[in-house]
Order: C-alpha cells, then sequence, then structure tokens
C-alpha cells in the first residue's frame, strides 16, 4: 500500500503565495507521474498541474505564471508553489501519484486525502 500525505494549505490573502507539499510513502518501487488536482464546491475535480519523473510539466491554463509544480524524486515528494492567489483558487487541493509497488506490478494511481486552499480578504 502507499500513502500520500498532503500539508500546506491554509487561509491567505488574494495576491498571496502558498506552497503545498505532498509526501508518497509505502510500498513504492517507482513513481512516474505526480500531479495536483483541485475541487472548488459544486465544481468538478480538475487537473491544475502534472509533472514526470524527468521533470516535464504541464499546467492547466488558468495557472500558468502563477503556480510552479516541482519534486524531490529522492524524497517521493511533490510540490505545488502557488503564487498571485485569487479567490478563484479557493478549493480542496488533492495529490495524486502513478505507481508502481515492485518491478513485475502495474501501475496504480493513489490519491491524497486533500488540503484545503481559501484564498479571501
Amino acid at each position: 500500500q502507499v500513502q500520500l500525505v498532503e500539508s500546506g494549505g491554509g487561509l491567505v490573502q488574494p495576491g498571496g503565495s502558498l506552497r503545498l507539499s505532498c509526501a508518497a510513502s509505502g510500498s513504492i518501487f517507482s513513481i512516474s507521474a505526480m500531479g495536483w488536482y483541485r475541487q472548488a464546491p459544486g465544481k468538478q475535480r480538475e487537473l491544475v498541474a502534472a509533472i514526470t519523473s524527468g521533470g516535464s510539466t504541464n499546467y492547466c491554463d488558468s495557472v500558468k505564471g502563477r503556480f510552479t509544480i516541482s519534486r524531490d524524486n529522492a524524497k517521493n515528494t511533490v510540490y505545488l508553489q502557488m503564487n498571485s492567489l485569487k479567490p478563484e483558487d479557493t478549493a480542496v487541493y488533492y495529490c495524486n501519484a502513478v505507481v508502481r509497488e515492485s518491478r513485475l506490478s502495474p501501475v496504480r494511481i493513489y490519491w491524497g486525502q486533500g488540503t484545503q486552499v481559501t484564498v479571501s480578504s
């Protein structure tokens, strides 16, 4: 089994910054992609940013230029630096990871429990 634990959410004023972290632990042989999703009340969960093990990244249009995803492969940890936050960024943020638990096992997708980000004055 694999666990993903997120941290770093909270309340911030518009224009402020937050940094989210997500650490994966457990039976891990390799992690290919890691990503951050968010879900606002009454809306579907959407991809915010993703990063491969080689460092290739992609972002949703609404966060380009403001958010930066990065990862530490040695620590199985992914980060999301969020700058110039807007009220519309308010949501529960979830991390996920595409994990292979052994050399011969199929990949599985794991999710964190979510962390609340609220942007409000």
